[in-house]
């Protein structure tokens, strides 16, 4: 195989597949990339069994000898990073040992067998969801942190994504919150799938804020992003997602109006010494006009206010901070509701004129003293 590329088409294509290099695999082979030349394209795949990207290159390439080729990693990105901006050179023989040359600089690299080399699942591309590229990486975005971090029950470290009646609803939940958003989308047929967070993660990395569409197909196992010349394949998580319509309460008895960003920046000051006290707990003191948010720990104590307007009788309740910041972080309204039917259920944080999101906190419960 001889290729000849820019560098910064090589390192861009470089840094998106090294999204799906883990390096905690026991299959040394999956810690390198493999190189393809054909057709005058050359073509990037990385992949950890669960999750496989494969980006193409058909500009500022040249294809001298088609052949294959894999190459660690890391040490393809490290080298790549450190040339100069200029063309480079890729060349491997028969026992693939690579020569990577730039300008003055010259790397021998071993490579290995590209027949060693997983395939990634073939995915007929016929059935194709389409959207906009900016409204996913959205609501990837306002979702994925809510998913669960520990694989006690697998299928809650996934996205619920769930078409019905050409409505597209995203869910992510653990055993202290919820996220859900909602979008209309052109979309005629009903689906509903969970789809691992850290393949949405790493979409969400490769989306643009443009509304160019991806367009996202799928199988009973599998589901494939192609975004332009890039193909994300995933593993879908098996199991039945929990309903998450009857966790979200369709009432409430008291409902707050406040800024989002004075909101975030008082429970941001309070959570300093909540941190400190390692609990990350905070209590809210609802009257008629105002909000007390105040923290207590070893170090010292905090008082905030941030004025209200309160629909309902006064309440006091106490949340781990750190899932109120993740939601109002997100959000990109300028004022809230907060909905609360007792000290002891959920709130629920929502956008001002939209039902597109919905956050669910449950409190945390105070021992009287």
């Amino acid at each position: 195989m001889k290729i000849v590329c820019s560098k910064n088409f090589l390192l861009n294509s470089i840094s998106t597949v090294q999204k799906a290099v883990t390096g905690k695999t026991t299959l040394p082979i999956l810690d390198g990339i493999l190189i393809s030349g054909k057709d005058n394209q050359v073509s990037l795949t990385a992949t950890d069994l669960d999750m496989g990207i494969e980006t193409k290159m058909s500009s500022d390439v040249e294809v001298v000898e088609e052949g294959s080729v894999v190459i660690n990693s890391r040490l393809f990105g490290d080298i790549i990073r450190k040339l100069p901006d200029i063309t480079i050179t890729i060349e491997s023989d028969n026992t693939y040992n690579t020569i990577i040359t730039c300008g003055k600089s010259k790397f021998n690299v071993v490579g290995q067998d590209p027949k060693d080399y997983p395939e990634l699942p073939v995915i007929n591309e016929n059935a194709m969801y389409k959207i906009p590229q900016d409204l996913l990486k959205n609501m990837i975005r306002q979702t994925i942190f809510a998913t669960a971090q520990d694989e006690t029950r697998p299928i809650l470290t996934g996205v619920l994504f769930e078409v019905k009646d050409g409505v597209l609803s995203m869910v992510a939940l653990d055993a202290y919150r919820l996220a859900l958003r909602k979008s209309n989308v052109d979309l005629s047929s009903n689906i509903s799938v969970v789809i691992p967070g850290k393949t949405l993660n790493e979409v969400g990395k490769i989306l643009d804020s443009s509304n160019e569409e991806v367009e996202i197909t799928f199988t009973p196992n599998h589901i494939l992003f192609k975004v332009e010349n890039t193909r994300v394949i995933s593993r879908l998580l098996e199991g039945e997602f929990i309903n998450y319509r009857q966790i979200i309460p369709d009432e409430y008895k008291l409902r707050v109006k406040a800024n989002s960003k004075m909101l975030l920046d008082s429970i941001e000051r309070a959570s300093l010494l909540a941190k400190e006290g390692k609990t990350n707990l905070i209590k809210m003191n609802i009257t008629n006009n105002n909000m007390i948010i105040t923290s207590n720990s070893q170090f010292g104590n905090v008082h905030e206010e941030v004025p209200i307007v309160l629909e309902g009788n006064e309440l006091q309740i106490a949340f781990n901070s750190k899932y109120f910041i993740d939601a109002l972080k997100i959000i990109d309204e300028e004022e809230v509701y907060l909905e609360f039917s007792s000290s002891v259920s959920p709130c629920l944080v929502k956008t001002i004129g939209s039902e597109d999101y919905v956050y669910l906190i449950l409190p945390v419960r105070l021992i009287a003293s």
